[in-house]
């Protein structure tokens, strides 16, 4: 990749092309990471609707280990995201370059745990579950956030719920037949194209991460996480190591 490429993927200046940019690669890695989580802890933590509903279920069943279990889950997530609030405003208040940078290494740290980690402790597997499902919840309340941020709300990159509603709508008013110039006048239904196609987008890099992340998984277990946490290293350093060039300049003059 290009460094001004890789630069600019977290800048402060933001633009809605390096919004796309960065949201489709965090698309692939959510997808990779839910996918490969499942196929470790027979779990999904990318998204909460389905553990809010096990919590509602279990809750109905009396299952209430379960239920603690679920909540735990739903305040890592939270907890991630929350991290990255405090990250950003926190470097968006010392006027920083890395302040999208700075969450984006921790989720690749964390990466790097669970890759090391959990091939570590294949044989103790019933024992690390629990832990390693709140922490792929936390890192992906992190990286949803870290987008969301980044993009003023425009991208989500863990779920793709919303990502697939948008992508109905448009596709409904893109085969909508403006039959009555009358109505047009005044109500003509248009597509938004480019909306439509960084959506489409998004989906689609998800799509290929969950199936390269349950490939790789089957194949080489834990560490497939490695190279995805090198990339957010690569991804994140730029804008860190400028802040750091910066501070020492500050300090020798």
């Amino acid at each position: 990749m290009p460094i001004k490429f890789i630069q600019l993927l977290t800048s402060t200046q933001r633009s809605y092309k390096t919004n796309v940019q960065l949201g489709a690669y965090m698309a692939f890695v959510a997808g990779a990471v839910n996918a490969g989580g499942f196929l470790a802890i027979a779990r999904y933590t990318s998204h909460m609707s389905g553990i809010i509903s096990a919590i509602g279920d279990d809750l109905a069943l009396n299952d209430f280990i379960s239920v603690l279990g679920g909540i735990s889950l739903l305040l890592s997530f939270l907890s991630g995201a929350a991290t990255t609030a405090i990250i950003v405003n926190w470097g968006r208040r010392r006027k920083i370059h890395s302040e999208f940078a700075l969450p984006l290494l921790v989720e690749a740290v964390l990466l790097l745990v669970f890759g090391l980690v959990g091939a570590n402790l294949n044989m103790y597997l019933p024992l690390t579950v629990p832990a390693i499902a709140l922490l792929l919840c936390f890192v992906m309340g992190l990286q949803n956030a870290i987008v969301t941020k980044a993009s003023r709300a425009e991208i989500r990159t863990t779920h793709m719920t919303g990502v697939i509603t948008d992508i109905g709508i448009e596709l409904g008013k893109l085969i909508y037949w403006n039959k009555s110039q009358e109505a047009n006048e005044g109500a003509y239904v248009r597509a938004n194209r480019e909306k439509l196609k960084t959506h489409l987008f998004i989906f689609g890099m998800f799509l290929i991460g969950g199936i390269i992340g349950a490939l790789s998984f089957n194949k080489v277990g834990y560490i497939s996480v490695i190279p995805l946490s090198l990339l957010l290293v690569l991804i994140a350093g730029f804008q860190i190591y400028r802040d750091i060039s910066a501070k020492m300049k500050d300090w020798v003059s």
